[in-house]
């Protein structure tokens, strides 16, 4: 079972409600902390895998018609955010945690620059950050943060676009360190009839 749709207002140009053509949804490794035993996403890897995610939304047309939805963590999703906001697609963050927690567990933990680089994403966008415990209520005690996220985000896409949500994922093909990863939103978009578009951190 979906947890519902995150309500997303956006206007439209006559002033009514906006309405994407396509939603554009995206998941993707952490950047590596440096001591990691077994490298997914080393930071050495950044530059090629920005240029992977803007080639991957060019090949797509993306636009000012598109929604993307992520949730901001330093690594993939602050990559794809910031070259989604480059060709003007209207973007929202979906987070487990308040935003204050979001940014401790997986902003900060990247160090380098990407506290900043979330913050210049967050002052562009028409809506704040959307918190799953504001949204969605407490977490049950049967419930994982991350999983409950990601299928908040998956339900998010699917009720929002006009056609089946494209899943950009920023992944190495193996499991991830606890539940709720980039493994499981791949299985869950598969399920739902989505399209998955996997940049494999692997051959960057």
């Amino acid at each position: 079972m979906y947890p519902p749709p995150a309500n997303i207002a956006l206007a439209a140009a006559d002033g009514g409600r906006w309405q994407a053509r396509r939603v554009l949804l995206f998941s993707g490794h952490m950047v590596d902390a440096p001591d990691r035993a077994r490298p997914r996403f080393p930071a050495s890897k950044q530059a090629a895998a920005a240029i992977a995610v803007a080639g991957a939304l060019d090949s797509l047309q993306a636009g000012p018609d598109d929604l993307g939805l992520t949730q901001g963590a330093c690594g993939g999703d602050i990559l794809f955010a910031e070259a989604c906001l480059a060709r003007g697609v209207k973007l929202q963050l979906l987070q487990p945690f308040t935003e204050a927690e979001f940014i401790a567990h997986s902003v900060l933990p990247g160090q380098a620059d990407w506290l900043p680089r979330y913050q210049a994403i967050v002052a562009q966008l028409p809506n704040p950050p959307l918190a799953a415990p504001h949204a969605l209520g407490p977490l049950a005690e049967s419930e994982n943060p991350y999983e409950r996220c990601n299928l908040w985000l998956l339900h998010t896409a699917l009720a929002a676009g006009l056609a089946a949500p494209v899943f950009m994922c920023l992944w190495d093909g193996g499991g991830g360190d606890g539940p709720g990863g980039t493994a499981h939103m791949v299985a869950e978009v598969e399920q739902a009839g989505g399209r998955v578009v996997w940049l494999d951190t692997r051959t960057l």
